[in-house]
């Protein structure tokens, strides 16, 4: 019986550590979609747009040339 109790929580912890790295995998992805879906409509705004948002269309071409590691 003390076996078959090992053996169980080693499955807890692994199904915990598999969870954890599909959840870090799953925000990885949806901080890249945000970042780009962000920069995507930065190229599609007007010059008024951006203004009033407080930023230059030089600000913004700076912002959609960024890399996806770059905060």
């Amino acid at each position: 019986m003390a076996i078959d109790t090992i053996f169980v929580q080693g499955d807890i912890e692994h199904s915990r550590s598999t969870r954890g790295l599909f959840h870090r995998a799953w925000l990885a992805v949806r901080a890249w979609w945000l970042k780009r879906r962000t920069r995507q409509a930065l190229i599609e705004m007007t010059e008024d747009q951006l203004r009033d948002i407080g930023i230059t269309r030089s600000e913004a071409q700076r912002e959609i040339g960024k890399s996806f590691y770059w905060d």
